[in-house]
C-alpha cells in the first residue's frame, strides 16, 4: 500500500484490535471497522467506518490476529484534494489510504480528525488530529 500515515505526536497510546490473519496492515495505514472491534486496511470503500491508524506493520498468514491501533495522536496524511480550512473535519477519500475534507453526506463514522494545517493539491501531506467522530459543525 501507499501514503501511509506518519507519526508526529502520540496523544492517546495504541489500543489492541482483532485483524484477519490473512490480512497484510502497514504501520501507519488507515483503518476501518471490518467487524467488532476488528479492523481492516481502508481500500477506497464508500460509507466505512474509519477505526484508527495501524501502530505496527501486520504480516500476512504471520498466525497473529491482533494489532496495536491508534484513536488519537497528531498524525501527517496524505489528502486526496485540496484542503482549504483550518479545523475542518476530514473524512476518509475514495483513494484508499487518503483523506478529503468531509461534506454533509459524510456520515460521522467516515471522519478521521480535523485539519491543522492546509494544502493547495492532491497528494499533498497534511498535519492532523486523529479524532474519530470529530465533528466540528462545519458540514452541518
Amino acid at each position: 500500500m501507499a501514503n501511509e500515515s506518519d507519526l508526529i505526536v502520540e496523544t492517546h497510546p495504541p489500543i489492541s484490535m482483532t485483524c484477519a490473519d490473512d490480512a497484510g496492515i502497514e504501520k501507519g495505514a488507515l483503518l476501518v471497522f471490518s467487524g467488532a472491534n476488528t479492523v481492516a486496511a481502508h481500500d477506497g470503500t464508500a460509507n466505512a467506518s474509519f477505526a484508527g491508524i495501524a501502530a505496527a506493520e501486520k504480516i500476512a498468514n504471520d498466525g497473529n490476529t491482533h494489532i496495536p491501533v491508534y484513536r488519537g495522536g497528531i498524525f501527517r496524511v496524505t489528502a486526496n484534494a485540496a484542503v482549504t480550512a483550518l479545523g475542518a473535519a476530514l473524512a476518509l477519500d475514495a483513494a484508499a489510504n487518503k483523506v478529503k475534507m468531509a461534506v454533509a453526506a459524510n456520515i460521522a463514522s467516515d471522519i478521521v480528525g480535523c485539519a491543522l494545517e492546509t494544502c493547495n493539491a492532491q497528494n499533498d501531506t497534511i498535519r492532523i488530529e486523529v479524532r474519530p467522530g470529530f465533528n466540528n459543525n462545519a458540514y452541518a
